[in-house]
């Protein structure tokens, strides 16, 4: 058995062990209770008919995390965020509001590092203290991840145990201060299959949110998590831009 699989293992086993010591105080135990799971977002979509789309969020939880949950929240859609392993520890009622409310969690990395410039130690390092805090809130581990600044190549791709989640419409929320025009770059490059790269670290792509969900029920598309939108059939180890799939007619 390589080293590798072994260090997974006994990682794995650790996780077991940390389940039972998990207490969340009394503040974070109003704040699960208060958001109980949506149904809505655990029905299967059948993305091979509808215009599906994937919308996700990097670098957070932060200060806008929970404005953007209730947006989401109101319009019943669901979303995939890739959580930074330092700043989940500093917003656990939100990590575990999102979970709750059924949105996808994904890793990405501990402290957005990037991932080519690491060895394979520090590339574990990274993945397991990421993998270790969002389990301990949310009772599982990450379902996929996203590589910081999209960085990524064949020889660290395969010692990432997760699926590696790109994109192919990107807000360019870094450099567009304006929040319609925000909503423009992503409409202007949307198709089905597509996942949108955004950031809740933002307030001013929290403000977009509300007039894209609008804008994309306008053109016909649901929008789903990652995982829906692949319908569960992704692969460890193996990156991912797009689900291209024309809808059935």
């Amino acid at each position: 058995m390589s080293r590798r699989i072994t260090h997974w293992i006994m990682f794995s086993l650790s996780l077991i062990g940390l389940a039972t010591l998990v207490s969340c105080s009394a503040t974070t135990d109003q704040q699960t209770s208060a958001h109980s799971p949506d149904p809505s977002h655990e029905e299967h979509v059948d993305c091979a008919v509808l215009r599906c789309v994937a919308l996700t969020f990097d670098d957070g939880p932060d200060q806008f995390t929970e404005e953007l949950l209730n947006t989401l929240k109101s319009a019943q859609i669901p979303a995939t965020f890739f959580l930074i392993g330092s700043k989940v520890e500093k917003y656990p009622g939100t990590v575990q509001r999102m979970s709750a409310e059924g949105h996808q969690v994904g890793s990405h990395t501990w402290d957005h590092s990037d991932i080519t410039k690491l060895s394979g130690d520090q590339l574990d390092q990274q993945l397991i203290r990421t993998d270790t805090v969002i389990k301990k809130l949310t009772g599982d581990s990450p379902s996929a991840f996203r590589p910081p600044l999209g960085h990524h190549d064949v020889a660290h791709n395969k010692l990432v145990p997760y699926p590696l989640i790109l994109w192919d419409v990107h807000s360019h929320d870094g450099r567009l201060k304006e929040s319609n025009k925000i909503v423009d770059a992503v409409m202007d490059a949307i198709q089905p299959g597509s996942i949108i790269l955004m950031h809740d670290t933002r307030q001013v792509t929290v403000h977009a949110v509300p007039e894209l969900l609008a804008q994309l029920k306008l053109k016909g598309y649901t929008l789903v998590t990652v995982d829906q939108l692949f319908d569960g059939n992704l692969r460890i180890s193996t990156p991912y831009s797009s689900a291209p799939r024309e809808p059935k007619q």
